[in-house]
């Protein structure tokens, strides 16, 4: 088993992100993860970082499992309770393949010091040391100029310090030290930093240790947007009242305050992005200015609007604003614009299981500044056998890295696509372009929250490109009676511009559905883009990741009734996707009847189907007819089919119609847990994927990520 003693110095270091992408990426190469949680950060409350961590393990871990002691346990006996940490520890030890323990928090400063403790509960669990360090120097008081969440940079020479100290403190207490990471770091000093830590490591490793290798050391630079309060958190520590605006923008950064003290016009002139305005309860028409700044769009997007004072708003105005149906937050505070302004500035961050955009940007963060291969090298970890549906997740995402396909969003309106699109640019995942009125998109995306400025956006009205779509289009319709006038009103429509981009190469791949049905996304496909040569359907495979492995299952979302020719065009399309995805294709023709055991129209369908992909592609492993269980179950293939190299240990699964394959998928996915990622179209010269209208974020960007893959040459994804 590998583990993991991830602690700082300090408080406020970020060292839960940290811990983290520690765990995902662990999570990425072995089975079974978990978390251990040495002493509690509360002992009234449940501690919503292991919460946190917990939701991204794979082990299984109750909360329960993963507490060691509390603080008083400390304070009362140390050493009794570092028995007790021992003790516990070594119950869940044996249910997991690796584990991530995360050290204290500085939120109640015993004797001895936190850091040692730390540093003697590692040595004692035999876990070896990632040390944090923080490169902010604390909070900056009462400096209400200040970002919010942010704090002043430490000097290259105070990181190196600190970490050298740091170090020391582990070593008198015989811990071994992994690596260094930096969190929170100056970004204009990011590679001085990283030179002077390693010098300093290194020089220490090599005075203790002979022949020491330098322990790795790595910087993540300070992200505002990450350590800033969200509007959720100021209305806390206002003791505030949401009066007006979508509870879907308490989620929102704040980046800093405008205090409107000034009339309206100077008020108007002073407003910054993602500021919270406090505004005197009392001065309505501040209030109604800013309220119609914020939907003009033409000033900077302002977080929320704070009343402070506990003034009631008077009937009339809270009419005008209730016509008005305001989206921005107007939050009430019983407190004067002083406290209110100091409260608002003394609002805290909270990374959690409840702020799902801090965790995104947190672990593309992470992703983007620490090596993984370096990091599992440390921790000597191996590759497991086993596929978990999160290591298949995160190899879908580094294969889409690795080549940044550019994939065209006709949806650009709805959120739930504005908010993948964000994962998917902050996470390097592929190129986009966005559908849609960019005035309304980008200020969407604002309000939100969300960081869309590498996207592009285009209308589907644009002249130019209008023009050249329609002619396009009216050309290779003209054999079905298209005229050019049609042709052009046709192409305005997001699905067929979105076709029309990939089709000429503006774009490599498509993704839609979200808003729209299945027939509306493809059939443009159909007309544009067409088949592939050889391929007589468009038809679909969900990539069922199960709890250790992946398999393929065709179709369940496109072809009712497949005829015996249909039905081996999805087998060898099927058989394609997989190993396009890197899984090694042993595909089962499935039927009520396995062999000669049955007979039927159905099972004939499904044999002469078998005898045409035998036909068409010799070099397949296929098998059928064939019953689900002798497909997957080697013992129940032994029986009915034995010496089959498919039966027992098929990966691709073709089911003999729609109604089979639909309730088939649905069933596995429900009542084993398994994650059903698609569906993926497969067929079609350029790839263009359908989602489900309720489909939710993940979904999206997961199809995001296989689209850019099928617009990729194919490559192993699973080993």
């Amino acid at each position: 088993m590998k583990q993991v003693y991830v602690t700082s110095a300090e408080g406020q270091t970020g060292k839960s992100t940290i811990a983290l992408g520690v765990l995902r990426t662990l999570s990425r190469q072995v089975g079974r993860v978990g978390v251990f949680r040495p002493i509690a950060r509360s002992t009234e409350q449940r501690d919503y970082i292991l919460e946190w961590l917990l939701s991204n393990q794979t082990a299984g871990l109750s909360y329960e499992d993963a507490v060691g002691v509390s603080y008083d346990e400390v304070h009362a006996d140390a050493d009794a309770a570092l028995s007790r940490i021992i003790e516990r520890y070594q119950r869940i030890s044996g249910r997991c393949d690796a584990v991530v323990i995360v050290g204290s928090d500085y939120t109640d400063v015993g004797a001895p010091t936190e850091l040692s403790y730390n540093a003697r509960i590692a040595a004692n669990l035999g876990a070896p040391v990632l040390l944090v360090v923080s490169g902010r120097a604390g909070d900056d008081g009462g400096d209400l100029r200040r970002q919010l969440g942010s704090s002043g940079a430490r000097s290259v020479e105070q990181v190196r310090q600190l970490a050298s100290l740091a170090i020391d403190e582990l070593r008198a207490e015989h811990a071994s030290l992994l690596g260094v990471v930096v969190n929170r770091a100056d970004p204009e000093a990011l590679g001085e930093i990283h030179r002077q830590v390693q010098a300093s490591v290194a020089a220490q490793s090599q005075s203790t240790v002979a022949n020491a290798l330098d322990r790795p050391v790595w910087v993540l630079p300070e992200d505002p947007v990450l350590v800033a309060p969200t509007v959720s958190a100021v209305l806390d520590a206002v003791e505030g009242r949401l009066v007006f605006g979508d509870r879907e923008l308490l989620d929102r950064e704040v980046l800093g305050v405008v205090v409107a003290g000034m009339s309206m016009e100077n008020v108007l002139t002073r407003l910054i992005d993602g500021a919270v305005v406090v505004v005197p309860g009392d001065r309505t028409e501040t209030l109604l200015a800013v309220l119609a700044a914020y939907q003009a769009g033409t000033f900077p997007s302002v977080s929320a609007i704070v009343l402070n004072g506990g003034f009631a708003l008077s009937e009339p105005i809270t009419r005008l604003i209730r016509g008005m149906d305001p989206a921005l937050p107007i939050i009430e505070a019983p407190f004067g614009t002083f406290e209110t302004t100091v409260r608002v500035n003394g609002a805290r961050t909270r990374m959690g299981a409840d702020s799902p955009g801090k965790t995104e940007r947190a672990i593309a963060l992470f992703d983007r500044n620490v090596n993984h291969i370096a990091l599992l090298d440390a921790l000597d970890v191996e590759p497991s056998p086993v596929v978990t549906p999160l290591m298949f997740e995160y190899r879908l995402l580094e294969r889409a890295r690795s080549a940044r396909k550019h994939i065209v969003l006709p949806e650009g309106d709805d959120d739930r696509v504005l908010r993948a699109a964000s994962v998917v640019l902050a996470r390097d995942i592929a190129q986009l372009t966005l559908l849609g009125d960019e005035q309304a998109i980008r200020g969407r995306a604002s309000s939100l929250g969300l960081d869309l400025s590498s996207a592009a956006v285009l209308s589907p009205t644009d002249p130019e490109l209008r023009e050249r779509f329609g002619a396009e289009y009216a050309e290779l319709r003209k054999a079905k009676g298209m005229t050019l006038e049609r042709a052009l009103d046709t192409v305005t429509d997001v699905s067929y511009f979105g076709t029309m981009m990939v089709h000429l190469g503006l774009a490599d791949g498509m993704v839609s559905g979200a808003a729209h049905t299945t027939a509306h996304t493809i059939r443009p496909a159909f007309e544009i883009i067409k088949t592939k040569p050889g391929v007589g359907v468009v038809s679909s495979v969900f990539l069922m990741a199960l709890s250790d492995r992946v398999l393929v299952y065709g179709d369940c979302a496109v072809i009712p009734d497949p005829s015996d020719t249909q039905l081996a065009d999805i087998a060898i399309s099927s058989a394609a996707t997989a190993s396009q995805f890197g899984i090694e294709p042993r595909v089962a023709m499935l039927s009520y009847s396995t062999g000669d055991s049955g007979s039927g129209a159905d099972v004939e369908k499904v044999r002469s189907a078998t005898a045409l992909v035998h036909e068409r592609a010799p070099e397949l492993l296929v098998e059928g007819p064939l019953q689900y269980d002798a497909a997957a179950d080697a013992v129940v293939a032994a029986a009915k089919l034995p010496g089959s190299p498919v039966a027992g240990r098929a990966t691709v699964f073709i089911f003999p119609d729609l109604n089979t394959g639909n309730n088939t998928y649905k069933a596995v996915q429900r009542s084993s847990g398994a994650v059903a990622i698609g569906p993926v179209l497969q067929g079609l010269n350029k790839p263009v994927n359908d989602l489900s209208r309720g489909a939710l974020v993940d979904d999206i960007v997961n199809t995001i990520a296989i689209t850019a893959i099928q617009a990729q040459t194919s490559s192993p994804l699973v080993e």
